[in-house]
């Protein structure tokens, strides 16, 4: 049984059992920690898009007691190194630590709701202005930067990315005969519920999918959304990605025009993009040429229009609604 007011993929990937999640209500939300970015339905479809959850738990208390794990038949409840307290200061989990039915995992450093919601804001400032700086072209992509590396597209320290991290995300699956070999690329910046109904959608276009997504390097992502885009740097959309249980395999810094060598690589039977503009490559060419020529170039709606700017837009609402409010 694992509670938080968003989740951690870190966290959910240490538990071998049976996993109950449960976003809390967005008013017990509100009560103690301020104005969720996404909606109470939006939290729970996006939760039961990670792979390693079976079962969610809606409208949960935010502190956790033991009626509530006796309730759904929970051995313990696991959350992160970080301590969470009620409005009154009172420790969440005081009731289930004295029981001995409470474990902790180390939170994953540099990455929570609070710090993606700080650079966010960020992008109301002029700070994206360093573009032609010779530091910032020679930026080629985000590998074997430190812990307190800095990259001029994310703007921020990045955590080390390491093989066996992402092995904990991989699903380790090579395809299978007869599985539908799907290509989808873009950034997937902020991985949000928009992203999930695209690749739930892309998913369901064969009764065995085998999806691919690539993700381009930042400077690749900043190139054609400008800003100070991705918010999130390419290490982090990888292992957001991953956590999907949609995806079936990522590749890191995919070229931005799918190729017949990308195509044969991978073997692929069909690619996928959604309803949103398709940006020229660096030379004015259609980067979706070659499968477009090939017949297999797929347009899919996910029936929804969330976009990674339009979450910034609400944060933005937030955060300067909350401003009005502590100024009155």
């Amino acid at each position: 049984y694992s509670k938080h007011g968003h989740h951690d993929s870190s966290i959910v990937n240490m538990v071998i059992m049976t996993l109950i999640i449960p976003p809390h209500p967005v008013g017990e939300i509100s009560q103690h920690k301020g104005p969720p970015v996404f909606t109470q339905d939006e939290r729970y479809k996006m939760v039961r898009a990670i792979k390693w959850v079976d079962e969610i738990v809606e409208g949960a208390p935010y502190v956790t007691t033991l009626e509530t794990l006796d309730k759904y038949t929970s051995d313990f409840c696991v959350h992160g190194d970080d301590i969470t307290l009620t409005v009154d200061g009172k420790d969440t989990y005081e009731e289930v630590k004295r029981s001995g039915r409470y474990r902790e995992c180390k939170r994953t450093q540099g990455v929570s709701t609070t710090d993606l919601v700080g650079r966010m804001l960020l992008m109301t400032k002029a700070h994206h202005s360093n573009i032609g700086h010779s530091d910032y072209q020679q930026h080629t992509d985000n590998f074997g930067k430190g812990p307190k590396g800095h990259s001029p597209w994310t703007g921020v320290s990045q955590f080390l990315q390491t093989s066996q991290k992402i092995i904990q995300f991989a699903s380790g699956q090579e395809p299978q005969p007869g599985d539908t070999i799907i290509y989808v690329a873009g950034a997937f910046d902020l991985f949000h519920i928009g992203h999930v109904d695209f690749l739930e959608a892309v998913s369901r276009l064969s009764d065995k999918p085998y999806v691919i997504v690539g993700l381009h390097f930042d400077q690749e992502v900043n190139r054609y959304k400008g800003k100070n885009y991705p918010i999130m740097n390419v290490h982090e959309r990888t292992l957001s990605v991953l956590a999907c249980r949609y995806v079936s395999e990522v590749v890191i810094g995919a070229p931005y025009a799918v190729t017949r060598e990308l195509l044969d690589h991978f073997k692929v039977d069909l690619v996928c993009h959604g309803k949103t503009d398709v940006h020229p490559d660096k030379d004015g060419s259609d980067p979706y040429a070659e499968p477009r020529k090939k017949g297999i170039l797929h347009t899919v709606d996910s029936m929804n229009s969330l976009t990674t700017d339009s979450i910034v837009q609400r944060i933005i609402k937030n955060s300067f609604n909350d401003a009005m409010v502590t100024s009155s």
